[in-house]
């Protein structure tokens, strides 16, 4: 049986590497990641409001609230201008590296503007309305961005820029060769603009809210989906692939889209809408539940194993857990096989139960930054509740999964290496 599955993903393997390289796959992902200055300094501004409503005294600082509101709005409140922009930069990064990604990313960024709908102000003058630029207009940046990027290594490719003579200096030449495809971009997007205003819609941006990103939401947003991704996600690891950058990268901007509406819910004093999203999974699965299986091998019988938990243990405490998982090693470890896969899926459920039971509050949607403490990890969402529920899950369930499982390897391997040590006597 082992060798058969062994042999099935040996099959699969490269399809699964071919996915995990995908150029659209990579520039969403490295899009995403580019994002978590912008998030985090968003998220931090929202949860100091927060927190200084909880303090009368605090609470009374309307230049200092009114200073973060902003922060907020121009950073998680435009977070698809940025992603916009960095599709198309990634994107064309990805494809073809002798092309400007700038000029690209530039030409996105109009096209984005373009298909954004003006709304009238109190004065009777115009602007644009934050609701596209935030969580709503995410998926519009994301095609936008792709389909920007495609069209103009398109229209490069096929020449049609303008030329200039030998000796011009290159920003000069660079800025007249992105001319044309600037014109053809956002010519074809504003045409889009003006089919989508005759239809029921009135946008781009709402057709594609309505149609794609809220059924995505129902289906993708879900608890089930997310158990059934996190399962996968192991599966593939536990036969050396890169799960993480397989799987994430086509449901982040979904539920990075949830966070953000449970972040401009908690600044409009409102209860979060929804229980999970990219902090949630993100936060619950911290180190993948590898931190109770090195707690185990510190009191390991195995001398093998001892040695594997005394390396582990700290960058273990920071999420950091590729010591322990190629120290084991946990790839193709069919003894462990069974925790690996299923204890994130386990976690999560849990964590989802209590939470919808409201024992453990809703999470904000704040990111946590890869590599802080045990604890300090679920702090940025600001509840007690969340901080005992990380120390719960990391300090007494990841061991009590990893235990029966362990406690047998372990037995077999020191009786092994008793065995090894009674010939060498």
């Amino acid at each position: 049986m082992k060798e058969k599955f062994t042999n099935l993903f040996n099959k699969l393997n490269p399809w699964f590497d071919k996915l995990g390289a995908n150029p659209y796959l990579q520039a969403i992902s490295g899009a995403m990641m580019a994002t978590l200055g912008p998030l985090f300094i968003g998220s931090m501004s929202v949860l100091i409001v927060v927190l200084m409503g909880m303090v009368p005294a605090l609470a009374k600082l309307d230049k200092l609230t009114e200073l973060l509101s902003k922060v907020n709005t121009m950073t998680l409140g435009a977070l698809a201008v940025y992603i916009a922009v960095l599709i198309a930069y990634h994107l064309v990064k990805k494809l073809d590296e002798d092309e400007d990604p700038i000029s690209a990313s530039i030409i996105s960024l109009i096209s984005f503007l373009i298909i954004t709908p003006l709304g009238k102000m109190a004065d009777d003058s115009m602007g644009i309305p934050t609701n596209w630029l935030g969580a709503q207009g995410v998926f519009s940046a994301l095609i936008v961005g792709i389909v920007s990027a495609r069209l103009y290594l398109a229209i490069k490719h096929r020449g049609w820029t303008i030329k200039m003579p030998a000796g011009v200096p290159p920003m000069v030449t660079k800025t007249f060769e992105a001319l044309i495809p600037t014109i053809l971009i956002g010519l074809l997007f504003a045409i889009v603009d003006l089919l989508f205003s005759l239809t029921a819609f009135g946008s781009m941006h709402q057709f594609v809210y309505s149609i794609i990103q809220e059924p995505l939401k129902g289906v993708g947003g879900s608890i089930a989906v997310m158990i059934l991704l996190s399962l996968l996600q192991q599966v593939l690891w536990f036969f050396g692939i890169h799960g993480t950058n397989v799987i994430l990268p086509l449901v982040t901007p979904l539920w990075l889209a949830m966070d953000l509406e449970n972040l401009n819910a908690v600044q409009a004093g409102l209860t979060p809408p929804n229980i999970v999203g990219l902090a949630f999974f993100n936060i619950i699965t911290w180190s993948g539940l590898g931190l109770g299986l090195v707690l185990l091998m510190l009191r390991a019988k195995s001398q093998q194993y001892r040695q594997v938990g005394k390396i582990s243990i700290v960058p273990a405490m920071f999420g950091i857990t590729e010591p322990v998982i190629f120290g084991t090693p946990l790839v193709l470890n069919f003894d462990l096989a069974f925790p690996f896969i299923t204890n994130n899926a386990i976690a999560l459920t849990l964590a989802y139960v209590l939470t919808k039971l409201g024992i453990v509050a809703k999470f904000i949607g704040v990111q946590a930054i890869f590599g802080l403490p045990l604890g300090f990890h679920a702090a940025v969402e600001g509840s007690i509740s969340i901080i005992l529920l990380q120390l719960f899950i990391q300090l007494v369930l990841s061991p009590v999964l990893w235990y029966p499982w362990f406690k047998r390897l372990d037995m077999r391997t020191y009786k092994e290496e008793q065995a090894a040590e009674g010939v060498n006597d």
